[in-house]
């Protein structure tokens, strides 16, 4: 029970930390700010501004990049960047005036950087598109530019000189053409890629809004390096976050400055593994339906450090080599991995499970018990051999799995990192990240090893139902494993 308590008061110093060094260096962070993309680092974001006149439809186009896509493109910018990409955009978008297919001509271009997080930088393309035609009766237009990004999605159209009967998207930018996200649709982002309108003759901006809702189906959750929690602590753990990134993009890099930021990146990993969604409860799954021993929490938070730690490098040399790799279909396609690996494990973890069962319906506890006859010893310490194996394997297997999807606020870092030349700095920090991660994970890992041990010791001291339950344990914490795995793979896919 005392090992119970100091680790129950560990894991609540922890957080403490994490408040109170977030609440110190808010003040530092408010100093010399950090822009961070609203939408997560990975988002591409677009925006259509129609325009229709009696003698052209004109499209203000614009493109948001976050911190990850502008690092992967920066080395096609060159003077004609803008313009080839606006030509891009033109051929990847169809307006349809009265059944007829109208071709778009680009009327201006630019492109213009500024300031991200961790020392990126994002991106801001503009074209700006017309179409000759004299807009009447059904138009309808379509987005199919960089269709396979995710990000926010946005139309707006109005009428100059013409009427709007009747319009599926509204007339005033939510986001101010993707100037200022509002916060109530983050969660949930705008997803138009298609318009259609009815075109009449009459006046048409004044006290024109268009029938569409400005919102839209959403995509739900795109952001890739928000912290999946609110209130206090969720607040806190994001301040953290941004004085992390503020840290690594400092002009001056000083030792002192250095160390503080290691420490930072220790207490944000471990924040972020306090948080939902961080394979806790499948680990607990596990090493309850095992019986698991403290070194056995140890082991996986072992392997979640190291599998962390190169699958962030790994990820962000990949994302640094390959200009068209989506990041977010990277993690996406680990989170699939992950989630099948996890699902294997706990499918072996079931199947043992019952052959236990079956072992102990046939005496194998009496044999055990008393130890009768040599040959009886030899094959019994063979299966105690093969079965030390398995776990052996299951528990490197668990923590490949929690560890093998990078999170975003560390790949953030180190290629902010390596863009300053600081990529020895970078790896420390991701080194960092994931100890403070696996620190989490086993800690929560050693305090269930202990609560189950109290549990089996209440189950043995004669009382039924907790020696009934004591029992079934193993074949519902494997059927748990599975399906949470199943979960995390099937949620992964629908991302990708």
């Amino acid at each position: 029970m005392r090992v119970i308590r100091l680790g129950l008061l560990s894991v609540a110093t922890g957080l403490v930390l994490s408040l109170c060094l977030s609440v110190v260096l808010v003040t530092a962070a408010k100093a010399a700010p950090v822009a961070m993309h609203p939408l997560g680092n990975f988002t591409v974001n677009h925006y259509n501004g129609l325009r229709i006149s009696p003698t052209d439809v004109r499209n203000l186009a614009v493109v948001d990049a976050a911190e990850l896509p502008t690092l992967q493109a920066k080395p096609q910018v060159d003077a004609s960047y803008a313009a080839r990409r606006c030509g891009a955009l033109a051929a990847a978008q169809r307006l349809t005036v009265a059944g007829r297919t109208v071709p778009w001509r680009v009327a201006g271009s630019a492109f213009a950087y500024a300031p991200g997080q961790g020392g990126l930088q994002t991106s801001r393309l503009t074209c700006r598109l017309v179409a000759g035609v004299r807009a009447s009766g059904a138009v309808e237009f379509a987005d199919g530019f960089e269709q396979d990004r995710i990000g926010w999605r946005e139309i707006t159209a109005v009428g100059d000189g013409v009427r709007l009967v009747r319009s599926s998207v509204p007339s005033v930018s939510a986001s101010e053409e993707l100037h200022a996200y509002p916060e109530d649709l983050l969660a949930d982002p705008l997803d138009q890629r298609t318009a259609t309108m009815t075109v009449a003759p009459g006046a048409g901006l004044p006290g024109q809004g268009g029938s569409g809702a400005p919102g839209g189906p959403g995509s739900g959750g795109i952001g890739s390096g928000g912290i999946g929690v609110g209130g206090p602590v969720g607040d806190a753990l994001a301040a953290l976050d941004r004085t992390f990134a503020g840290l690594v993009g400092a002009d001056s890099l000083t030792l002192p400055l250095g160390l503080l930021a290691v420490g930072l990146a220790v207490v944000l990993g471990a924040g972020h593994a306090l948080i939902p969604g961080h394979g806790k409860t499948i680990m607990a799954a596990y090493l309850a339906g095992r019986r698991g021993r403290p070194r056995d929490a140890l082991v996986v938070g072992a392997t979640v450090t190291a599998t962390h730690t190169v699958g962030v490098l790994v990820v962000g040399l990949l994302l640094s080599a390959f200009t068209a790799l989506a990041g977010e279909s990277v993690l996406a396609w680990l989170g699939v991995a992950s989630g099948a690996l996890i699902a294997v494990i706990g499918f072996r973890l079931l199947l043992n499970a019952r052959r236990g069962t079956s072992l102990h319906g046939h005496g194998h506890g009496h044999g055990h018990g008393h130890g009768h006859g040599h040959g009886h010893g030899h094959g019994h310490g063979h299966g105690h051999g093969g079965e030390e194996a398995t776990k052996r394997a299951g528990l490197v297997g668990l923590g490949i799995a929690g560890g093998l999807v990078p999170s975003p606020s560390a790949l953030v870092v180190l290629l902010g990192a390596i863009a300053l030349g600081r990529t020895w700095f970078g790896v420390a920090l991701v080194t960092a990240y994931g100890i403070g991660m696996a620190a989490t994970l086993t800690a929560t890992g050693l305090l269930l090893v202990k609560l189950v041990d109290r549990l089996e010791q209440r189950a043995t001291a004669g009382r039924r139902l907790a020696a009934r339950l004591s029992g079934l344990a193993p074949v519902g914490t494997a059927a748990m494993v599975v399906l949470l795995g199943a979960g995390l793979a099937l949620r992964s896919v629908a991302t990708l």
